[in-house]
Formats: C-alpha cells, sequence, structure tokens
C-alpha cells in the first residue's frame, strides 16, 4: 500500500474515532467518564494530527484540507468508527475492539523499515497504553455481572463484522485469537465490512465537523 494511503488510513480512524467518542462529553453515566472519554478523544484527534501531516508532505497539501476538505467518499475510515454515539455496552465494545486492533497495527508499525513512519507510531503507542487499560477496566466491569456480560457479548458479536475492517487480513488472525481468549467466547465467523464500504452517518458527521470551516470566507487561513 503506499505510504500516503497508509497515513490516511490511520488519520481517518482516529479523526472520527475521536469525534465519535468526544460525544460523551457531558452524558456519559458517569462523570469520569466525561472526562475520560474527552481526554481519549483529545488523544486520537492530536495522532490523527500528525499522521495528516505527515501524508501533507507527501501529498503537497496540509493536514486541515486533508482533515476537512475531502468528500466523504475520499474517506478511508473503517466503517467501525463511523457510527454515532452508541448506547454504553456498544460503546465499550467498539472502545476494546478498536484499541486492541489499533495495538496491532501499531507495533507493526513501530518496526518498519521507514524510520519517520515507525518514530511517530511508537509515540503514538505512548498514549494508546492509557486507551487500552481504560477499555479492559470497563470490559472487566461489564463481565463482573451476569447482565453487563451478556450486553457486552451482545455487542461485541454485533460489531465484529466492522471490526475486523480495521485490520489488514494478514492481523486479523492474531488479533482475533488474543480477543477470543480474553472475552471467554468463540467470536463470529462473519466476513470483515471492509473499508470503502461507508455508513450513512459518515457524511452527516463530515457535515457537523467542517461546519465552522465551511462558514468561512474562501482563502481564509486556520
Amino acid at each position: 500500500m503506499p505510504r500516503a494511503d497508509l497515513l490516511l488510513e490511520l488519520a481517518d480512524d482516529e479523526l472520527v474515532l475521536g469525534w465519535r467518542n468526544s460525544e460523551w462529553t457531558g452524558v456519559a453515566p458517569f462523570l469520569e467518564e466525561d472526562v475520560a472519554f474527552s481526554s481519549i478523544a483529545q488523544n486520537e484527534i492530536g495522532h490523527a494530527r500528525a499522521l495528516y501531516e505527515l501524508a501533507a508532505t507527501e501529498l503537497g497539501t496540509t493536514a486541515d484540507e486533508l482533515a476537512l476538505d475531502r468528500r466523504p467518499d475520499e474517506y478511508r475510515c473503517a466503517p467501525l468508527v463511523e457510527l454515532r454515539r452508541l448506547e454504553w455496552a456498544r460503546t465499550i465494545a467498539r472502545h476494546y475492539l478498536y484499541e486492541t486492533a489499533d495495538a496491532f497495527r501499531i507495533a507493526e508499525l513501530t518496526r518498519s523499515a521507514d524510520a519517520e513512519l515507525a518514530g511517530l507510531a511508537a509515540k503514538i503507542e505512548r498514549e494508546e497504553v492509557y486507551h487500552r487499560m481504560h477499555a479492559e477496566m470497563w470490559v472487566g466491569r461489564l463481565q463482573a455481572t451476569a447482565e453487563g456480560a451478556a450486553r457486552l457479548r451482545e455487542a461485541v458479536e454485533e460489531l465484529w463484522p466492522a471490526a475486523l475492517g480495521v485490520l489488514d487480513e494478514e492481523l486479523r488472525p492474531g488479533w482475533t485469537e488474543e480477543v477470543g481468549e480474553r472475552l471467554g467466547f468463540p467470536l463470529p465467523s462473519v466476513p470483515a465490512l471492509e473499508r470503502g464500504r461507508h455508513t450513512g452517518e459518515l457524511e452527516e458527521l463530515l457535515e457537523e465537523m467542517t461546519a465552522v470551516r465551511r462558514s468561512a470566507p474562501a482563502g481564509a487561513s486556520w
């Protein structure tokens, strides 16, 4: 895969999921989760910014133009990150599935012969560790009760096809094995919902994300 395309996949995932996580601010079940998801969202959007900047140097554009000026069909994000604020068990399921999948691809990138990309991946990983700790804590909380465990399993099974689509095919088996062992139930044998098949919610999200930028006069500096 061309380097710029890889960077855009990663950046688009982080940007869109960061926005979705931010939607819990002020409405999460607990006050500390308002803070936690706000912090995670800031991290994800910061990672997106760094990735867009790296891609922009190759593509002869700017990070803001890549993040905010493309058509919905030009985004390369996985369908998993596009879904509007889910109920809590599904939010935690997405959080856990995305963060653990992201760990596999970040680990792969840190071993890249591309020193610039490997260095950025290592920097991102230092913050992603805390995202995984948060997701793992909530998986444990849900699994501590029969009702919570049942809701988590239902959510994981529902989101699994979209979750598979986060990773390239060669990384899926190892991640699937790890997730199955941790969650303790068999994961569905289903085809992945691959990138390029956007949900109807992406266009609505981009309308929200770009409203201020589109309201500025043409040529305004950001």
